[in-house]
C-alpha cells in the first residue's frame, strides 16, 4: 500500500484526510486485508488498461467524482477551499464552480435525477444542488461524518470512514439500514469515495492506492484494484495525495479515476 504524500504542504489538514499515523493505518489496513491463517485469498486481483489520460486541476482536493451525459462533476475538500465543479473531461477546464462556506469541508457527491447531492465531513450537512447550474436548492442533516456518497437507484449509500455503510432515503434522508463491509471476515476500515460499476460498489480506501470491489448483498470485498502504478513523478506530482475519485459511465462502460491534487485523470478499462 501507499500513504499520503507531502504532508508538509497541508499543515491544517485534519486526520481523516491525511489518515492516521502511518503505523496505525498500516496495522488497520493489513488487518482488514489479511487472510485467515495461511489459506490463499479468494479475492480477485483486478487487472486494467489505461485507455486515456486527461488533465486534472492540481488544486482540486478530490473528494467526490461523477460522470453524467459527457460531463464530470467534482466535489473538492479542505476548509476554506471546498467547492463543487462542472468540468470538461477532455481539457480538465472548470466550466462552472461554486464555493462552499468556509466552515464546510466538501466530501462525497451523488446524482439523484436532476439534483446533485453533496455531503460535508464533520458538519453533518448535505447540500442539494441543481445539476445544470450547481446552485444550492436546499440542505439536509444526517448523523455522524460524511465521506463518500453514491445513489443505487433506491437509496443514497453513505460512507463515514468506518467499516459500515449507511443507506439513506433520497427523499427524506432518513437512515433506513446499514451494511457491514468485510475482507475475509474482517472489518474494512477507511472506506471513502464510492461508485457503482455494473451493480458492484467500488470504494477508495483512505491512505492507499487501492480500490475495493464490494458485493452489496453480502458486504464482502471480492476484488482489489491496485492503481499505485498510475502515480507519476516529477514536479507536477509533488503535491499529489491520496487516490480518491471514481466515476463511471454505464452507457459506454468508461471508468475514470483520479486523486487529491493529482494533475491527471485516467480512463481505465477493466479486463
Amino acid at each position: 500500500m501507499s500513504f499520503p504524500r507531502s504532508r508538509r504542504w497541508l499543515p491544517r489538514i485534519p486526520a481523516h484526510v491525511m489518515g492516521v499515523t502511518a503505523l496505525a493505518l498500516l496495522a488497520s489496513f493489513a488487518a482488514g486485508c489479511a487472510g485467515q491463517g495461511s489459506q490463499p485469498s479468494a479475492i480477485a486481483t483486478l487487472s486494467y488498461q489505461v485507455v486515456n489520460r486527461f488533465p486534472h486541476q492540481p488544486d482540486a482536493f478530490t473528494q467526490g467524482l461523477l460522470f453524467h451525459q459527457g460531463v464530470l462533476y467534482e466535489s473538492t475538500g479542505l476548509y476554506g477551499r471546498s467547492s463543487i465543479r462542472r468540468v470538461e473531461l477532455e481539457t480538465g477546464k472548470v466550466e462552472t464552480q461554486k464555493a462552499l462556506e468556509a466552515r464546510f469541508f466538501g466530501e462525497g457527491l451523488a446524482r439523484v435525477g436532476d439534483r446533485l447531492i453533496q455531503i460535508t465531513w464533520r458538519e453533518q450537512t448535505g447540500l442539494i444542488r441543481a445539476i445544470d447550474t450547481l446552485e444550492e436548492l436546499a440542505r439536509f442533516r444526517y448523523r455522524g461524518e460524511g465521506w463518500g456518497l453514491e445513489f443505487d437507484g433506491r437509496h443514497l449509500i453513505l460512507s463515514d470512514g468506518s467499516a459500515t455503510l449507511r443507506f439513506l432515503d433520497p427523499a427524506t434522508f432518513i437512515e433506513v439500514r446499514t451494511l457491514d463491509i468485510s475482507v475475509e471476515g474482517r472489518p474494512l476500515q477507511h472506506i471513502n469515495e464510492l461508485e457503482l460499476v455494473d451493480g458492484q460498489l467500488f470504494a477508495n480506501i483512505l491512505g492507499s492506492d487501492k480500490i475495493a470491489r464490494i458485493d452489496l448483498t453480502s458486504g464482502a470485498v471480492d476484488g482489489w484494484l491496485d492503481l499505485a502504478s498510475l502515480r507519476g513523478r516529477g514536479w507536477r506530482w509533488r503535491s499529489a495525495a491520496d487516490l480518491n475519485g471514481i466515476a463511471y459511465d454505464p452507457a459506454t462502460h468508461r471508468l475514470f479515476v483520479t486523486g487529491k491534487r493529482w494533475p491527471e485523470l485516467f480512463e481505465l478499462r477493466l479486463d
